[in-house]
């Protein structure tokens, strides 16, 4: 079962480039631009990257991130997890990254997008990974400073496909957000959201009616709504879900009681991602493993969420069928 998940075509959906920030080249990056941080190690690091709850993980995330200044930092940290995409066959990836995190340290916005953006270019020729880029507006902070970064996106706007919103979920809901959405919109971006992680099934409500989302990042709350549940089936709308982060996160105790079989039973469309890999104990891989190995899933199973990944990514149709002839391919040969 392990073989055949390594050697699955997969997608991968709900990544943040930031929190692919391994401690190894958090370290390299740190003494490369002279910039202190509390820690003598990349063991300390790694210790530090141990935590239990959202809250304590957005520090460390955001400190780590503090790092990042020029552009070859972010070419560094974008092709890195690119590399770990083509050795995990994820033939396709979808990258949220956060302007703000950034530009709020005096980063500009240029800097962060032709980092991120020339790595993409390097990967799809050099590796054979595709990729597309999610703007993140972070939602503890306001929406007039979300309307910032739309504007100072609009020149980047043929790198970027989609916005997100990110963060701190509780006290931050969608409705927040409903004025910005509608600009991105029409600006041309895809509208996707984290909702119902920390949130209740109201905020994947709010997001879906809204923000007039795509596609919904989480989604684990979406059960406690069954006419909730029965709309987004009605939408047609994917959840990208992170097995691995919601139990370092404690959004569920033990991946034995995760909901992810029950949404498919359900009905819902379900991915597996990664979400913030170095923090959260593994890549995609890592975390269809693991989910497999807790719910004990069979590989039609693994199957139908490997094509999930490629029937709800951002992709024209005919990447997304190429991906998918690949994968049946792939099935037929070693069901």
């Amino acid at each position: 079962m392990k073989t055949f998940i390594e050697n699955l075509p997969k997608a991968e959906l709900h990544l943040h480039i930031e929190g692919s920030f391994e401690p190894e080249l958090m370290f390299k990056i740190a003494k490369r631009n002279e910039i202190k941080i509390p820690y003598n190690s990349v063991e300390e690091i790694e210790e530090a990257y141990k935590f239990d709850c959202l809250q304590d993980f957005l520090d460390i995330y955001y400190q780590g991130a503090g790092v990042l200044t020029t552009e070859q930092d972010f070419y560094d940290l974008t092709y890195s997890y690119l590399q770990k995409c083509a050795t995990q066959n994820v033939r396709h990836t979808e990258i949220m990254f956060d302007p703000q995190t950034h530009t709020e340290r005096g980063i500009s916005f240029e800097t962060v997008i032709n980092g991120i953006s020339k790595a993409c270019d390097d990967a799809k020729e050099k590796l054979n990974v595709s990729s597309l880029l999610i703007m993140s507006y972070l939602r503890h902070l306001s929406e007039e400073d979300a309307f910032k970064t739309l504007k100072q996106s609009l020149p980047f706007k043929s790198k970027i496909a989609a916005v997100g919103l990110d963060s701190s979920e509780k006290g931050n809901p969608p409705s927040k957000f409903k004025n910005v959405y509608e600009a991105s919109v029409k600006e041309g971006y895809i509208p996707v959201a984290h909702a119902g992680e920390e949130g209740s099934a109201d905020y994947v409500w709010e997001a879906i009616d809204i923000l007039s989302i795509k596609r919904i990042d989480h989604g684990n709350n979406s059960l406690e709504d069954e006419k909730l549940v029965a709309e987004i089936i009605k939408r047609d709308m994917a959840l990208t879900v992170c097995p691995l982060s919601n139990t370092a996160l404690q959004v569920v105790d033990d991946l034995k009681n995760h909901p992810l079989k029950k949404m498919m039973d359900l009905g819902l469309k379900v991915t597996i991602n990664s979400d913030d890999p170095a923090y959260f104990g593994g890549q995609v891989n890592e975390n269809y493993i693991e989910i497999q190995k807790a719910l004990n899933l069979t590989k039609a199973d693994l199957y139908q969420l490997a094509k999930n990944s490629f029937q709800y990514s951002l992709l024209d149709k005919k990447s997304k069928e190429v991906l998918i002839k690949e994968l049946d391919n792939y099935y037929k040969n070693n069901a």
